[in-house]
């Protein structure tokens, strides 16, 4: 995945700010930049005499990322056990830095036959459990389809589950025994069958034929008990936001994949 900004790098941030992350964790003894994700400006691995610390951020003038940041910590006390606990928060000389423990492990092989594929499924269900208070104002995901469904499409996808909604390879670190679903960015309250099914696009990405992934979706009761027009108004909304973002042409194989899904309820 090829980050939609330009990555900078822990020694090419200002120094101010690495002083400040170094109060909090030490001195930095090693670095490893992460090449991957869409939401921050820096993705780093800090390892210092106390552990290591993954550290991600954004400038404070770039809105968006910050907002997304803003999510993350906010939802961050109640995914705990299912994500990495957030150490700190910092904002220093125009930037705003996360501090996570630090997951020890590889992205998830999400490709047919894979060992990884009930640690994912295992994760997913134990996400479902989640529910953030009311007071945490976390948006709809009904409320991101406005554009793309009508009123009576859009209750279909009201539900009280709080949604990772980004279920990316990239996102699902697996160690030895477990998987853990990180870069709660974009979260959401919805149907808790939503982020098994973002999954199962996946896996129909990573070359899983569809009855395989039919199986494995069927490990999950909100899955199965999915209202099929509930699912049909996710599909729609997908692959019209993508054909909005790509063109009619270039959203084809994606689209295909999220209809594939209407054969599995």
């Amino acid at each position: 995945m090829t980050p939609r900004t330009p990555r900078t790098h822990w020694n090419d941030l200002p120094r101010p700010l690495r002083a400040a992350v170094e109060a909090r964790t030490g001195p930095v003894v090693a670095v490893g930049t992460v090449p991957h994700g869409l939401n921050c400006a820096t993705a780093t691995s800090l390892t210092t005499a106390r552990g290591s610390t993954f550290v991600k951020g954004a400038p404070l003038c770039d809105a968006e990322a910050c907002a997304a940041q803003r999510w993350e910590a906010a939802v961050n006390p109640y995914v705990l056990g299912v994500g990495p606990r957030l150490r700190w928060r910092i904002a220093a000389d125009g930037w705003e830095l996360l501090g996570f423990e630090h997951v020890e492990g590889r992205h998830a092989d999400l490709s047919p036959g894979s060992a990884d594929l009930p640690l994912v499924a295992e994760i997913l269900r134990t996400a479902q459990t989640v529910r953030a208070p009311r007071d945490a104002a976390v948006p709809r995901f009904a409320d991101r389809w406005t554009r793309f469904l009508g009123h009576g499409e859009l209750r279909l996808l009201h539900g009280e589950t709080l949604l990772h909604t980004d279920t990316h390879p990239h996102n699902l670190m697996v160690t030895d025994d477990r998987a853990y679903l990180v870069d709660w960015a974009t979260p959401a309250l919805g149907p808790a069958w939503v982020d098994v099914a973002y999954t199962a696009v996946r896996l129909l990405e990573a070359d899983c034929v569809p009855d395989d992934v039919r199986k494995w979706a069927a490990r999950f009761d909100c899955w199965t008990s999915a209202d099929p027009r509930a699912v049909a108004a996710f599909v729609s909304a997908n692959c019209r936001q993508w054909e909005t973002v790509v063109g009619l042409a270039a959203a084809r194989p994606s689209n295909a994949r999220f209809a594939a899904l209407l054969t599995m309820v």
